[in-house]
């Protein structure tokens, strides 16, 4: 993690605390990738327990409850490394609900997405998939507990990827919230 002195900006943004777990002891400011810290709103001012403990997450679980608090942080800085850290802490189930839990401008979710291992999903023609992608189904698709079919040719606007199986994006049909398989759908521009 790339660290800066703490600007005055960042001082009176946080209150002078940890922006992570709410400390006031030794602050400085993370610079959060791929930004370059030349903005406050690319840094997070953060403690030296959060510097020592973000390498290993997994090892400092107990420490990384206080993300319970951080999520709710109106600064998208301050969301992404969250979203990050969660991320690494995702085999625990309580982190796994908050960063689930956690809500994000498009942008900022994008963001924080950056460098996360994600796994490409692609449509029946092999065209790749990207978030806020839309899609048309090219087979009828009975849905399971929604007591309806999506017939072939509903477009799915604003997808979103399941991040951890290539095979299955999500999507709204008939205002229902659904998961789909990327076999039957096909990118459209």
């Amino acid at each position: 993690m790339d660290t800066t002195p703490i600007t005055t900006g960042l001082i009176e943004r946080s209150s002078s605390t940890c922006e992570l777990c709410g400390s006031t002891e030794s602050l400085s400011a993370a610079i959060i990738p791929p930004r370059k810290g030349a903005d406050d709103k690319d840094l997070v001012a953060i403690c030296e327990t959060c510097i020592g403990a973000a390498p290993d997450p997994l090892a400092h679980q107990d420490h990384w409850r206080c993300l319970s608090q951080s999520v709710w942080n109106q600064e998208p800085a301050v969301q992404v490394m969250t979203y990050r850290l969660l991320d690494k802490l995702s085999t625990t189930s309580w982190a796994a609900t908050l960063q689930a839990d956690m809500y994000m401008e498009e942008g900022t979710r994008e963001w924080a997405e950056i460098g996360l291992d994600q796994v490409v999903h692609v449509d029946a023609h092999g065209a790749v998939l990207a978030p806020g992608d839309s899609v048309v189904l090219i087979k009828d698709l009975p849905v399971k507990g929604g007591g309806f079919t999506a017939k072939r040719g509903t477009a799915v606007r604003r997808i979103s990827l399941v991040r951890d199986n290539a095979n299955h994006i999500e999507g709204r049909v008939n205002d229902q919230h659904i998961v789909i398989l990327t076999q039957y759908v096909k990118k459209t521009s």
